[in-house]
């Protein structure tokens, strides 16, 4: 499952950046908040490097961990908070289309289920990703944006790090986004959030 929840908050540098919304946090699933050992610098840290023109992204690979997936968009929704995929699609993954594309400078957001009511989805093995491990992203126009794993992090939703997500950047990063933790009955929702940092590697 996925759950969006963190409200748009637009950050200092949006006005430099044509079309830039910095999203909210969905709600995805994984290692625990204590787990520290894939840590590395934060993405934000890291020197300007390679980016691309904006285009929309077709296709997610992470061979690591058997994704093939198709994109389709998502929205801000009323709540302020990005909106989650179809959730009867469980090989499809969503991107924050009023923001920053991946590859192009700026921080992109990608957000996919962990699992539905029968099934798991598309990010159910986004845990096993570590620091280092590389993913593509195939763009309109045919050009590919591979990045590489700075840190995969969980965060309790009630103490999720939007602003580490989120922010501007003038380099050019990606969030993939899933829930993590255990799964609340009551609330119908998993209590973490997963995110694995990444910034652009190279162009294929």
């Amino acid at each position: 499952m996925f759950s969006p929840d963190a409200t748009v908050s637009p950050s200092p540098a949006a006005s430099s950046t044509a079309g830039h919304v910095p999203a909210a946090a969905p709600q995805p699933a994984v290692s625990s908040a204590s787990d520290t050992s894939r840590q590395v610098s934060p993405s934000s840290a890291l020197a300007v490097g390679p980016a691309m023109p904006r285009s929309a992204p077709v296709r997610l690979r992470i061979p690591k961990i058997g994704v093939d997936a198709p994109f389709t968009d998502l929205q801000i929704g009323p709540s302020g908070a990005l909106d989650a995929p179809p959730a009867d699609d469980t090989n499809l993954v969503g991107w924050h289309a009023s923001g920053t594309s991946p590859g192009e400078r700026g921080t992109a957001l990608i957000a996919g289920h962990l699992d539905t009511a029968t099934a798991p989805a598309v990010f159910a093995r986004l845990s096993e990703l570590n620091t280092g491990d590389t993913f593509e992203v195939e763009r309109v126009g045919g050009t590919t944006a591979i990045f590489l794993v700075d840190s995969v992090e969980s965060f309790h939703k009630s103490d999720f790090p939007d602003r580490r997500v989120y922010d501007d950047t003038p380099a050019a990063l990606v969030r993939l986004i899933t829930c993590a933790g255990a799964y609340d009955r009551t609330a119908k929702d998993y209590t973490e959030n997963l995110v694995v940092f990444a910034h652009l590697q190279s162009v294929g």
